[in-house]
């Protein structure tokens, strides 16, 4: 991944996706690649083919902003994404200022920031409601005895793509698989914004594409969706079929980290089953007491 040249990478990979008889153009001869052509870009945008080439080059980056608005109605994207290419923009420091790649490596074996005593406390009171703490790359930092009854991917030290899409038992735990798996990946682009060479997301990112073909896929396609509720359609070993409505929010007065608290619709037959998963865990909990603020002290050490 080429973290120096973000916004390039996002403007071709969104062309890509456009078709061109959606963007009014008809004919065009043989295409040797899908979606719009350069050329086709800049005169819809009401640009010059010639810097338009130089932003996906990379050699031009900073754009007005009514030039990437432009682009945003020529690509489609939608305001979420069209704030991310905005973003994109941000002043980011050369490769001459850069740190060395020691202290980059450095940077990738930080620990992670702790999780708000305050919010430690809330999570591990909600016995109705599974509910974790994720940092913006998904790494699972601290979890209520409900959620780790939910799925394993919820542990603290967990990364939940990684298990979301190298571990077959999460695939056969999550019916709606594949809508969750683009959703996690939108988010993680939202999440990250410009930032993408931090080190933890290149580590990540590199190892999710060696090993999993989706990973790359969805990855490529720079698509960008922040967090917005979700519908988790389980098939839970312990209590079966259960739908599950999620939210996410960001921690403040942290470095981007969220928590994600999931909920049944009162009075359904999930909020039941989601009652007796919730006795389940605390009845195990009681025979091997794992709590949210016990996990963090072991990561921390």
């Amino acid at each position: 991944m080429d973290g120096t040249n973000a916004l390039g990478e996002f403007l071709r990979a969104r062309r890509a996706l456009v078709r061109p008889q959606d963007a009014g153009i008809r004919g065009g001869g043989l295409r040797r690649v899908p979606g719009l052509r350069r050329e086709e870009v800049a005169m819809l945008a009401g640009i010059s083919a010639d810097y338009y080439l130089r932003l996906e080059q990379g050699r031009d980056r900073n754009p007005s902003l009514q030039v990437l608005e432009a682009l945003a109605d020529v690509l489609n994207l939608d305001a979420d994404a069209t704030a991310h290419l905005i973003g994109l923009t941000r002043a980011r420091p050369s490769l001459a200022r850069r740190k060395p790649r020691s202290a980059d490596r450095g940077r990738a074996a930080r620990k992670p920031e702790p999780v708000p005593p305050g919010i430690l406390q809330l999570i591990d009171g909600w016995t109705s409601n599974p509910a974790y703490v994720e940092n913006r790359f998904s790494d699972v930092l601290a979890a209520n005895a409900l959620a780790r009854a939910l799925s394993p991917k919820f542990t603290p030290g967990t990364n939940i793509l990684r298990a979301v899409f190298l571990d077959d038992t999460e695939r056969e735990l999550l019916r709606n698989w594949e809508e969750l798996t683009e959703a996690g990946i939108a988010a993680l682009r939202a999440n990250v914004g410009p930032d993408v060479d931090d080190p933890r997301l290149v580590e990540l990112v590199g190892e999710l594409s060696v090993r999993s073909e989706r990973f790359r896929h969805l990855w490529g396609r720079h698509d960008v969706r922040p967090k917005h509720p979700r519908v988790s359609r389980l098939r839970h070993p312990k209590v079966g079929d259960i739908e599950l409505q999620s939210n996410k929010m960001d921690i403040r007065g942290t470095d981007g980290l969220i928590l994600k608290v999931f909920h049944a619709e009162p009075g359904s037959r999930d909020a039941e089953l989601l009652g007796i998963l919730g006795s389940l865990a605390a009845s195990d909990e009681g025979r091997n007491p794992t709590g949210s603020d016990e996990h963090q002290a072991a990561d921390e050490q």
